[in-house]
């Protein structure tokens, strides 16, 4: 399995824009995606203004199509509450109690 992390700074006062905006424009977009598995997003507790949302891919290829694809129609979506352009990390999924995934 293999996961995007994706960290953005949100505007002031765009959490729950931020959350409407997943819910309404990019869930419905990921769910479309080909090996596309879950998505999870974590909004600030401390009042900071980070985001962060994992998306989990049965295949790499699977990410780097939506990558190449569906991704630019997402940014769009985002940058009406998101402050500068989301950073992206990818990686191999190693453990998941909720994806029945153990270490190699």
């Amino acid at each position: 399995m293999f996961a995007r992390t994706v960290r953005m700074q949100l505007k002031p006062n765009n959490v729950p824009q931020f959350t409407e905006t997943m819910e309404r424009d990019v869930i419905p977009v990921l769910r479309q995606q080909p090996g596309f598995k879950d998505e999870v997003t974590f909004l600030p507790a401390d009042g900071s203004s980070e985001a962060v949302a994992i998306s989990f891919w049965e295949k790499r290829e699977n990410a780097d199509a939506y990558q190449r694809g569906a991704y630019s129609e997402v940014l769009k979506s985002v940058a009406k509450v998101a402050d500068g352009t989301p950073q992206v990390q990818t990686s191999e999924v190693s453990n998941s109690t909720w994806h029945k995934i153990a270490a190699r």
